[in-house]
């Protein structure tokens, strides 16, 4: 599937089912999935790699996701939003 830290992912199943993540970090089986509202930094969600499909080429920036700091989860919320409107439009 080819998903790696930083990349924006749809979740295909669950109660975010539908709902575009950006993957803070990933193992062999899970990714851990931040969206700046609900699901911060410090708090991410850990959802199996099966459950989650790539939706974009761009990325959210791997530098900023690695600084932890307040002001990314309002960056990351930011990011989604326009992809989200994006993707409206198409």
């Amino acid at each position: 599937m080819n998903i790696k830290k930083g990349d924006v992912v749809i979740a295909t199943a669950g109660k975010e089912k539908n709902q575009f993540f950006v993957v803070k970090d990933l193992d062999e089986k899970y990714c851990f999935l931040v969206d700046g509202d609900r699901l911060k930094l410090c708090k991410p969600k850990k959802k199996s790699l099966k459950h989650v499909q790539k939706a974009l080429k761009v990325g959210f920036d791997e530098t900023k996701l690695a600084s932890e700091q307040e002001n990314v989860n309002a960056a990351i919320r930011n990011f989604l939003k326009e992809t989200n409107l994006c993707r409206k439009k198409m």
